[in-house]
């Protein structure tokens, strides 16, 4: 062997050695006990070593099987699937055959997609996160999808369908973009849904498609200059709830709907939601200003406080607390968060106008205290008035505005008995509000429609303009201790709303017949875990 192959590394079979002992280089060492290998355990079907006939847990199935789910069909179709919805998977009852599905079964593709677009249009409108989910599962199931499972979030909606165990699901999902409020496409929409799962409607495919396009390209039910009286007849009507007068009420138009002119402004040049808010607030509270300084003899801050009833976000504060109650709480921390952007907005521009408005001497007073209790007829033709236009700013649909008018009527009525009675004014809220949720859900149940047009606009007279007023002139005086104050009961009152109306919500579902035994489900942790 040459010096230059001494130099090559060798390979493993040549440094080797031969030891007959050893057969595999995985062979244990010497000294190295093996213990011996646990008996094999069989079939995953088989009894386990530890089953004892006398000590065997109680059987999963019961004697008699699993319980059939009856779900009766004449009552609407958000509650028989939201009921399915909280069920396990493998409880809920098979659909039944349906004559709508194409030959060769249901095109899982379309149908999914069309589930996500009608998902979006009711996210986009502002409807409840559980209710968009029940709306999308009824889709689904109407075309024989039973194994589906939808997931809704504030901006994505996802759904999910297993043919069977040994298949792999199909899963798809789609973006809520834009947002818009318009009643009366929510309603349509329902109408669509309504239709898709009766069993004696026949729905193709085609023509949801068809329906579902008709109702993207419906325009508006009422023109731009109807929204901008509504806005300032809104403000007014506002004013004259708080205890103004005829002035007032002309002040406060004017300023809404040049606040409102200034918001369309700002959303057509592109401007974040945040400065349309900002600008909007503007315009009320100069007039204020304006009739201070002139020493007109009217409640400068009741024009004020109307102003800000137009644009407190009310409904989105309602979705995003109705969310966290039913268990979507990803969604309503998002909800919630875009009502605290709006309400930044707001402060911010009425802040920039009262600090303008010290500064040039005007004297508003945070201690002024608002109110009409010697007026109720004026009170409560105002709060109808309030809730009639409140209504058309929502763009509901013409048939569910006198009802929704009657609705905000009632509510003030019990808020100012109680609240005359001696009771808080958040406990007056609160129990108002219910009134307002448990008339809205009868009536929507009884149309079979959504419940959002018949309690969002009957809650505009609850809102608390006038606390959240009082609250920034006081920070704008530099009286930080008593704006807080005034903004803590603020917050507790659209808290009350909000809770209110979900409560009375659930009430009514108490009296509705849903055909099964065991109810609507919900999470059980009343110990904290």
């Amino acid at each position: 062997m040459t010096d230059a192959e001494d130099r090559k590394p060798q390979s493993d079979e040549a440094r080797g050695s031969y030891d007959p002992e050893v057969t595999s280089e995985f062979a244990l060492p010497q000294g190295v006990e093996v213990p011996p290998a646990p008996e094999a355990e069989g079939s995953a079907f088989s009894r386990p070593s530890t089953y004892r006939a006398r000590g065997a847990p109680p059987a999963f199935t019961p004697p008699g099987g699993m319980p059939v789910v009856s779900l009766t069909k004449d009552v609407p179709w958000q509650d028989r699937m939201r009921t399915m919805l909280r069920m396990p998977v493998a409880e809920r009852p098979a659909p039944e055959p349906v004559g709508r599905t194409e030959e060769g079964g249901p095109a899982v593709p379309r149908v999914l997609d069309l589930t996500l677009r009608i998902g979006e249009l009711l996210l986009a409108g502002g409807e409840g996160a559980e209710d968009v989910e029940a709306a999308m599962f009824a889709v689904c199931r109407s075309y024989g999808l039973d194994r589906c499972e939808p997931t809704v979030t504030f901006t994505l909606l996802s759904i999910s369908y297993q043919p069977s165990l040994v298949e792999d699901p199909v899963t798809a999902s789609r973006t809520v973009r834009r947002r818009g409020t318009d009643y009366t496409r929510l309603a349509a929409v329902f109408r669509l849904v309504d239709d898709l799962s009766d069993p004696e409607t026949h729905v193709t495919l085609e023509e949801a498609y068809r329906r579902l396009a008709a109702i993207r390209r419906n325009r508006h039910p009422y023109p731009t200059w109807v929204l901008t009286g509504a806005s300032g007849l809104l403000a007014g009507a506002a004013s004259v709830l708080v205890g103004g007068d005829a002035v007032v009420f002309v002040a406060a138009l004017v300023g809404a709907m040049l606040g409102d002119r200034l918001a369309w402004l700002s959303a057509g040049r592109g401007l974040p939601e945040f400065y349309q808010f900002l600008v909007a607030a503007m315009p009320s509270v100069a007039m204020g200003i304006v009739l201070t300084l002139t020493h007109v003899d009217v409640k400068a801050s009741a024009v004020i406080t109307g102003g800000l009833f137009a644009l407190l976000p009310g409904r989105a504060l309602v979705a995003g607390v109705q969310d966290g109650l039913t268990g979507f709480y990803i969604t309503a921390a998002a909800r919630l968060l875009e009502v605290m952007y709006l309400f930044v907005g707001i402060v911010v521009g009425v802040l920039v106008m009262l600090y303008v408005g010290v500064q040039l001497g005007a004297r508003l007073n945070p201690d002024a205290v608002l109110g009409g209790s010697d007026r109720p007829l004026w009170q409560i033709g105002s709060s109808m008035l309030l809730s009639l236009t409140f209504a058309v700013l929502l763009q509901q649909e013409r048939s569910t505005v006198p009802a929704v008018t009657l609705n905000g009527g009632v509510a003030w009525s019990v808020y100012g008995a109680l609240h005359t009675g001696g009771i808080s004014p958040v406990a007056a809220t609160a129990v108002a509000a219910g009134v307002v949720g448990l008339f809205g859900q009868l009536l929507a149940r009884y149309r079979f429609a959504s419940a959002l047009p018949y309690t969002t606009a009957a809650i505009g007279p609850l809102l608390p303009g006038s606390a959240v007023y009082f609250g920034l002139l006081a920070i704008a005086q530099n009286e930080v201790n008593t704006g807080l104050a005034s903004l803590t009961k603020a917050a507790a009152l659209a808290m009350a709303i909000a809770i209110g109306v979900n409560l009375g919500a659930e009430v009514s579902r108490l009296f509705l017949r849903i055909g099964s035994a065991e109810k609507r489900r919900a999470a059980k942790r009343t110990r904290g875990f």
